[in-house]
């Protein structure tokens, strides 16, 4: 039907449909074998009697096989990825928070599957190369944070991205939020694979003055596709979610990928005055009041995300991820806390549980269990092979840190993905970890929730046993040390590949 001009009875326009079909082999051999008709030979279109079926009969047949690969297109999913920034291991209601109001994101855990064992990076560069490229940040080759004041960090841009992935498979892109993956313009959003991005480069900016407040001088840090833009006063995450409503209108019903990368609970803390005043009048000490106001305030603008992602009839078909970059803030710009990771140890910036182990919660309605939790180990690097898994789209590296999640999303019983293991490494630091047990070398301590001596160079943990990782239990178990030691001498290697 051509809805511009009202026409319901289009004439059918013969010739040029003869050609469409001539210049399409591929498309022919598809209405070849849907006629139950396979040939040795090209289809000679002068023939007045083609296997004795009428001219109408094999375009009709063409346009069957026509409309039936666009409405496979079109339903290929949404995806939209929700990243939010130094979230506490527990700060979610449906994570066993007991202080906090988050009923947009606990909704969409009710509506799909949880994590209790997810796993990203300590900090927010390698967590957001990782993710994106399906690789561990030393092999992604971001293991530290992105700094300006060296333009070689960031995402190299050889290295392939998920949004690079969407878009071979016909998908539009956009990076909406905190980029924090480099400076220069072939480390940009635009660079790597997202057809539009809105949002700051650098790691934190000022939510209303959009100002990079760091060593000084002082810089405004807010760009639309490469090209700054001003809007003083006015509150960034408004700006994202306005942002991503009207991506959204515009991809015409073409199939998109989104990765919002919103910069919340990050300082500086700029709560909803309206949360912050319901925190103080509730009891809750300084510096938690500022961030669980904060927080309330993430967990508005997930749900207004989701608001307009319902309007535009695009819910049933949208897989929606949202998961923490890293574990919460104790740095002094964050009042030296705030955050909660609950028994964990640890938080941002090291290798302890509560620095790595990140909310993440799936939701597709219809395709992904409702309501369920998994306890299976996962990482950030799963979520490239799981989301190309979901939306049928062949990965070429075959070598990724990523194994997907879709057997474990669909079956409580079926084992992790990492079984084998897994590795991280920050600054002096590096976790070897297989099963249950946990090996820190040369550990550091950001949550200051215990004390470690020079006995603790090794420290093994039984994370079953000691999930907040309070006792050492090397000396106790030799062998186990010297295991994992040579598991992470064997992944340390492979990335020097």
């Amino acid at each position: 039907m051509n809805e511009e001009n009202g026409n319901k009875n289009p004439k059918i326009d013969i010739k040029n449909i003869i050609k469409a079909m001539k210049r399409d082999l591929k498309t022919i051999r598809n209405w070849q074998k849907v006629a139950g008709l396979y040939y040795s030979r090209p289809v000679n279109f002068k023939q007045n009697n083609i296997l004795k079926m009428s001219l109408k009969t094999i375009i009709h047949s063409y346009l069957l096989c026509l409309t039936i690969s666009i409405a496979n297109a079109q339903i290929k999913p949404n995806v939209i990825i929700i990243y939010s920034d130094d979230q506490g291991a527990i700060d979610l209601n449906c994570y066993g928070s007991k202080d906090l109001e988050t009923p947009n994101i606990d909704r969409l855990a009710k509506n799909g599957t949880m994590f209790t064992q997810f796993y990203a990076s300590p900090v927010c560069s390698p967590s957001r190369a990782s993710l994106l490229t399906g690789l561990n940040p030393q092999r992604a080759g971001l293991p530290n944070n992105a700094s300006e004041a060296n333009k070689a960090d960031g995402l190299p841009n050889y290295r392939f991205t998920m949004a690079e992935l969407f878009k071979s498979a016909g998908y539009k892109t956009a990076h909406i939020g905190k980029w924090h993956l480099g400076y220069t313009p072939e480390m940009s959003p635009n660079a790597q694979g997202f057809d539009h991005s809105f949002g700051h480069l650098a790691g934190c900016i000022d939510n209303f003055s959009h100002f990079f407040y760091w060593n000084g001088p002082n810089k405004h840090d807010l760009y639309r596709n490469g090209k700054e833009v001003h809007y003083p006063g006015q509150f960034f995450p408004d700006l994202m979610v306005k942002e991503a409503g009207q991506f959204m209108k515009q991809t015409n019903k073409s199939p998109f990928f989104m990765y919002f990368a919103i910069n919340l609970p990050h300082y500086p803390y700029q709560g909803d005055p309206k949360w912050l005043d319901y925190y103080q009048k509730k009891g809750l000490a300084y510096p938690r009041d500022l961030y669980a106001a904060f927080m309330s305030t993430l967990d508005d603008k997930v749900g207004q995300l989701l608001k307009q992602v319902s309007d535009l009839g695009l819910a049933e078909n949208t897989i929606i991820i949202f998961q923490s970059d890293n574990g919460y803030s104790t740095e002094e710009r964050a009042h030296f806390g705030g955050g909660n990771a609950g028994i964990y140890r640890g938080a941002k910036a090291c290798l302890f549980e509560g620095g790595i182990r990140v909310p993440s919660i799936i939701s597709w309605p219809g395709k992904i269990p409702k309501g369920q939790v998994r306890n299976q180990m996962a990482v950030n690097t799963d979520w490239f092979p799981t989301l190309a898994e979901y939306c049928n789209i062949e990965i070429q590296q075959k070598d990724l840190d990523g194994k997907s999640l879709v057997s474990v999303i669909n079956n409580s019983k079926a084992a992790s993905q990492h079984e084998e293991g897994y590795c991280w490494a920050f600054r002096k630091s590096w976790v070897a970890r297989k099963g249950k047990w946990k090996l820190h070398a040369n550990p550091e301590d950001t949550s200051k929730k215990g004390t470690l001596t020079e006995t603790d160079t090794f420290f093994l943990v039984d994370l079953e046993a000691d999930p907040g990782e309070t006792k050492n239990l090397a000396e106790a178990y030799p062998e186990l040390v010297k295991d994992l030691k040579k598991q992470y001498q064997i992944w340390e290697q492979k990335n020097k590949k």
